[in-house]
């Protein structure tokens, strides 16, 4: 279980990191999202549902 959410919480920080580098560029906020982890993942799929840039 324990390995479960390690690896879970992993994976939340990388998919941060990758989604906050696509959209901004910047190394400070990578690590700043990459901190928020699935936070930052759920802000971006509610805040950027009607964007085009995903339905593209």
């Amino acid at each position: 279980m324990i390995e479960f959410f390690k690896t879970t919480v992993s994976f939340g920080s990388v998919l941060a990191i990758t989604i906050s580098w696509s959209m901004n560029k910047s190394l400070f906020w990578a690590i700043f999202h990459g901190i928020c982890g699935w936070l930052y993942v759920i802000y971006y799929a509610i805040g950027n549902s009607n964007n085009d840039d995903i339905n593209q």
